[in-house]
């Protein structure tokens, strides 16, 4: 799942960010690759539509665009999105209701819902309180240029400043990989976005998930360039649906659900409907 650095850094952020963005519900997807967000060929798990009457769903409104509250007060994202498909996919009933970040796990462990969609972290911590569903959607990191530079973007010849989130993985592996270069840290991904923009960096190298928020309000400044970086080992495995430690009927009802979802097209039509500027 998401690693802590990750969730801390991007809540503390993201409403503010999004607020001025909440019109992307309503633009026209992008023309772009698809992730294949779940393996359609997985082994089946065994369940039959209908064993699951009802499914409680707990998540927050601090996570946009995944789950947060709207200028309307509505609980939306493509977490509710999601959790709204798994149930018409189950034929169950579906609540969801919203708690604080700092409580919905406790939530979840007293079995006062049946599954949490939030982008909780998968560590030694989480994984002895709660099992995982499959992986829904991984978050690999990208580079992001000015549009004037990225059709001769070449990753082994990288140079100049690259602008990256202080103190996480992402600035480390920059370091890493790019010995040559001039690493420039900066708060969030957010400000190192700004930086780019304003012509006083190079390039980015950042969460490309967030990066792609900041793309849809920006995109006659820059663009991504060159492939996804996935490294799991580093970055998380993406995101998944945590659900109370041994209430298997429902981790199995929701991985057939995905399943499912994904070979139906339906993943697809949640992801273009909230991330138009694809981060794969």
């Amino acid at each position: 799942m998401i690693p802590s650095w990750t969730l801390i850094l991007f809540r503390s952020l993201a409403v503010t960010v999004f607020v001025s963005m909440l019109a992307l519900v309503s633009w026209p997807a992008l023309s772009q690759s698809l992730p294949v967000h779940v393996d359609p060929d997985a082994r089946d798990d065994l369940f039959s539509a209908g064993e699951i009457p009802a499914l409680r769903f707990l998540t927050t409104d601090d996570f946009p665009p995944f789950n947060y509250t709207d200028a309307g007060g509505r609980l939306v994202g493509f977490h509710v999105d999601l959790a709204n498909a798994i149930c018409v996919r189950l034929s169950a009933r579906c609540t969801i209701q919203a708690w604080p970040w700092d409580r919905v796990q406790d939530a979840l462990a007293d079995n006062q819902g049946d599954a949490l969609l939030a982008g909780l972290d998968i560590n030694e911590t989480s994984a002895a309180r709660f099992d995982f569903s499959r992986i829904y959607m991984q978050l690999p990191a990208r580079f992001v240029v000015r549009r004037a530079d990225a059709a001769g973007f070449d990753a082994s010849a990288v140079a100049g400043s690259i602008a990256v989130a202080a103190n996480t993985p992402h600035a480390e592996l920059a370091a890493t990989a790019y010995p040559s270069a001039e690493i420039v840290d900066f708060p969030s991904e957010f400000a190192a976005l700004e930086a780019l923009s304003a012509g006083e960096v190079d390039l980015v190298f950042a969460d490309a998930a967030r990066a792609s928020f900041w793309l849809n309000e920006n995109p006659d400044c820059c663009s991504f360039a060159g492939e996804a970086y996935f490294r799991p080992d580093i970055f998380g495995d993406g995101l998944a649906v945590a659900v109370p430690a041994g209430l298997d009927n429902v981790r199995v009802a929701i991985n057939w659900a995905l399943v499912r979802l994904q070979r139906e097209g339906r993943l697809d039509e949640l992801y273009l409907r909230w991330f138009p500027v694809s981060f794969y």
